[in-house]
This record gives C-alpha cells, structure tokens and sequence, in this order.
C-alpha cells in the first residue's frame, strides 16, 4: 500500500456485541467499501457502552488515523450514549442540533418527540449531520470522527451518503487463488520468498476446509493490478510446484 494513503479504524460499540447476543454485519461491509475507496481499513476495536471507555478509544484513534467510523449507541435509550461521550471526547457541549432537532419533530405526532427521542437529536456542537434515509434519525460527523448507527441496513445506508466527503487513494486491488490438497505449512516458506519479492503487495494464507477437500487460498491486496496480479501468479507456480493445481479466485463457500 501506499505509505500515504490515507488510513482507517472502525469503532464497534456495545455491550450486546461483547456479550455474544448479536453478532457484528457491518466490519466485512466497511473494510470493502473503504478499501474500493482506497482508505485501507487498519483497525477495528469493540468497545462496550462504558463512558470513560468510548471517551478514551475516540480520542487514541482519532489522533492516529485519518477516519475513524464509529457504529452503534446513537438510539434512543439509557445506554445509547455514543454520541454524548464523542462531545466529551472532543471537549464541546453535548446539545440540541437544530437541524437533527427540526428533522425528527417533524416526524413524530404532537407529543412524540419524547425526551427519549430528543437524545437521537442531541449532539456534540458543530456536529455535521449524516443523512439516515432508511428511518430519519441521523448520524452526525465531527473532525474526523463520523458516527453511525449500529443496525446494518441504515449504517450502509449512512455510509454511502458520507462517501463524497471521503478523500481517498487508489482503490485496493485484491486478487486470489485457491488450491486443494496442499497444506498451508507446506506452502510457508514459498510464500514468504514471494512477499519479500513483493514488498508493496499485502499477501495472505487461508486455510479453508470444505467436504470435498481442505485447502488454501492466498490473496493478494495492493494498489497496483499488475504487481498483485504478479504475486498470485507466483502463488499459483508455487501450488502448482508442490502437486497442486491452482483454481483462481476465492474457494467457493
């Protein structure tokens, strides 16, 4: 990858996801949208809903990557406390956003925009609103922390309105090929002569294990085509080299 690309980290927050009670969709989504949009994703942390926890985490990864995306913790309820903590976290008041506010009054009855729901209105100052176009309440960003919902459909959604305000590199390339019968640990020492001979190409092994037959997949990412396209065709010479017969892409699932 390029050195100055620019780079990401993702905030999973909530004590649902660390207790085992629901399980993350959004991480595989975020990685590939950013890495189409050549904003390599570095890091993702889950976090739990504890205040001096969130305030700590924004503040360690927002002065060490690029963006930061944070999901989750922006409903309505007691422990939905991303968005004041992101305020403390910045050092700015936590309070009514104008525009947030205006959107969802609108779209409760007379007496719906209950204290409850007033918090999804509740921001840090001079919070930036992300757009919700699947159920209204939006996210907001603020530096270069952007925060989002933790539901997978409207997170995506929330991203995809973000992706202009985005500046980033080369998209990632990604190339892959799979191979049966060879075990991971025969093909070791190759795959490490190919990544020195690669030094700008990230390089990774896979096991898989399937009722047919276990195997590898080694995937290629980097920015050039032809230099990713080259460190796979070396991984398929080396399966090939060791009795296998290389099958290109990923190994069906």
């Amino acid at each position: 990858m390029a050195e100055n690309s620019p780079t990401a980290c993702v905030l999973v927050i909530g004590n649902e996801l660390l207790s085992g009670r629901t399980q993350d969709a959004n991480i595989k989504f975020l990685a590939t949208r950013l890495g189409e949009l050549g904003i390599p994703l570095r890091e993702v942390r889950v976090i739990p809903d504890v205040a001096a926890t969130i305030v700590e985490t924004v503040n360690e990864v927002r002065a060490r990557f690029t963006y930061v995306f944070t999901t989750g913790g922006i409903g309505p309820t007691h422990d939905d406390i991303t968005s004041e903590c992101v305020a403390a976290a910045f050092g700015v008041p936590w309070e009514k956003q104008p525009e947030a506010w205006a959107l969802l009054a609108s779209r409760y009855p007379p007496g719906g925009f209950n204290a409850a729901r007033q918090r999804m209105a509740t921001m840090p100052r001079g919070a930036r609103l992300i757009a919700n176009p699947v159920s209204v309440a939006p996210g907001f960003e603020i530096g270069n922390v952007f925060v989002m919902a933790g539901v997978p459909q409207v997170m995506r959604a929330m991203f995809e309105t973000l992706v202009p305000r985005l500046a980033g590199g080369p998209p990632v390339i990604s190339r892959a090929v799979h191979v049966t019968g060879v075990p991971e640990g025969t093909l070791a020492e190759g795959l490490g002569e190919i990544q020195r001979a690669h030094p700008s190409v990230e390089i990774g092994s896979y096991p898989f294990y399937r009722s047919n037959g276990n195997g590898v997949a080694v995937v290629a990412k980097g920015t050039d085509a032809t230099l990713a396209e080259a460190a796979i065709a070396a991984a398929a010479a080396l399966m090939r080299s060791l009795g296998g017969e290389p099958v290109p892409g990923e190994p069906p699932a």
